[in-house]
């Protein structure tokens, strides 16, 4: 992709692990050069900036000279943190960018869930007829719609959902009740109160499988059931288990564990089953802003300067001491 002396006097030399979208070379207007996604090219680069590639110790041993690692998203969790640290290594992330289109792509699938969109257009395809009677969509004007983690893309979710006259509620143990613009109650209130629960917590191992088969079997009939979070947050046999019972009347993901799902699973399958493949911030406009806010953390950082999130603080304090 590109030449550039890693921290001599050229501009930095920064690693991608996938390919770039067109528009990212204008955007950086020389700021930085680029080599990657082969992994022989890691070993000049002064940065990472790491798409969904595992990152382990290993791996990182292939990058001598890197100084940052800056995520274009949110999670870290395909980051080995650890290994990054001892390495003197900052990792970074980019909360901010992929909020817009990941909550449009959650209200998408909380509206396709909800006026069950896949079956009704298998049942059109297949001309069976007596549509109207077969179709079981339900009107999400004053339903109750459940938040589980409040953050930023849940709080432009809530924004939607109360355009729809939809009552929105939110579990988060994080968050201070005289603070928050959403009523806040507790996981097993919201399982019992919410007629449709979306998911944007983290994944950590208190939250992995937090929707298991008690979960489920706690939640009302019917309930529309959608994560485009983080795919280890679900148990996907107690969700399978759960359609079979009609406790959830429709699911709709764009995460899933292992992603991609093999084709020959189940959820692929379903008519009551939306499953799009983790897809939800690579828009147009939204796979720009991953890899702008993610190249200006790692530029930041290679300057002196703190980025948005800093992961592993420490490091970056010791770098500047």
């Amino acid at each position: 992709m590109g030449d550039a002396d890693a921290g001599g006097g050229g501009v930095p030399l920064l690693y991608i692990d996938r390919d770039l979208p067109a528009g990212v070379d204008e955007m950086v207007a020389g700021r930085c050069a680029f080599c990657g996604p082969a992994p022989v090219e890691l070993g000049g680069a002064i940065g990472i900036v790491a798409g969904a590639t595992r990152w382990d110790a290993a791996r990182l041993d292939a990058g001598p000279l890197v100084r940052v690692l800056s995520r274009t998203g949110i999670g870290y969790d395909n980051i080995d943190v650890d290994a990054a640290t001892d390495r003197g290594i900052v990792v970074c992330t980019a909360p901010d960018a992929p909020t817009v289109s990941t909550a449009e792509h959650t209200m998408a699938l909380i509206l396709a869930a909800a006026k069950r969109l896949v079956p009704n257009q298998l049942r059109l395809r297949a001309g069976g007829g007596d549509y109207v009677q077969a179709n079981d969509g339900i009107e999400l004007d004053g339903r109750t719609l459940g938040l589980v983690g409040y953050g930023r893309i849940a709080r432009r979710v809530h924004r939607a959902a109360a355009a729809l006259d939809m009552t929105v509620i939110a579990y988060d143990p994080y968050l201070d009740r005289s603070e928050c613009p959403v009523e806040l109650v507790g996981f097993d209130e919201l399982l019992a109160r919410a007629e449709a629960i979306s998911l944007h917590a983290p994944s950590t191992p208190a939250t992995r499988h937090l929707f298991d088969a008690a979960a489920f079997a706690a939640m009302r009939p019917g309930a529309v059931f959608v994560n485009a979070a983080r795919g280890g947050l679900v148990d996907h046999d107690a969700l399978l288990a759960a359609l079979e019972s009609g406790r959830v009347g429709a699911a709709a993901l764009d995460v899933t564990e292992p992603e991609p799902l093999p084709v020959d699973h189940l959820l692929l399958h379903r008519d009551d089953v939306i499953v799009t493949p983790h897809i939800a911030s690579a828009t147009d406009a939204g796979r720009l802003r991953l890899y702008q806010h993610a190249i200006d953390n790692a530029l930041a950082v290679l300057a002196g300067e703190r980025p948005t999130f800093v992961v592993n603080p420490g490091v970056l304090a010791g770098d500047a001491a």
